[in-house]
């Protein structure tokens, strides 16, 4: 190993970090953008769903239907931003790519959210 500037031994990791193919590092990045767009799209539907539905026959419901799509944003928010980090060091170490959580995370959620939207939609019918 080699002495950085500061007098430490720099370890492995940082003596086999390559700078990868621009290409590959825009195409993490504009991945990453659309995460957080389909992000930013579920929190301003759950806060639309909180504010401008008509009330359902259930007290809170609509909150019960906006809370959890602004959860499940903040939820795709920050996971975006852990994979988009993981992929950079990745490809940086010229390891293989992590698996993304991304698309189970956001099926499971938006499942989820659709049984409750079809819940209320039956409970206040009745």
């Amino acid at each position: 190993m080699s002495d950085d500037p500061d007098g430490q031994d720099a370890t492995i990791e940082e003596i086999e970090e390559i700078e990868p193919d621009v290409r590959f590092t825009y195409a993490n990045e504009r991945t990453f953008l659309a995460w957080n767009r389909t992000a930013l799209a579920l929190i301003a539907t759950g806060v639309a769903a909180t504010q401008l539905l008509p009330e359902f026959h259930i007290p809170g419901g609509r909150q019960i239907l906006g809370v959890p799509l602004i959860a499940l944003g903040a939820v795709v928010a920050l996971t975006s931003f852990r994979q988009w980090k993981a992929n950079e060091q990745a490809m940086r170490h010229s390891r293989p790519l992590p698996s993304s959580p991304m698309t189970v995370v956001l099926s499971i959620g938006i499942g989820i959210i659709a049984v409750i939207a079809v819940v209320l939609v039956i409970r206040g019918s009745k």
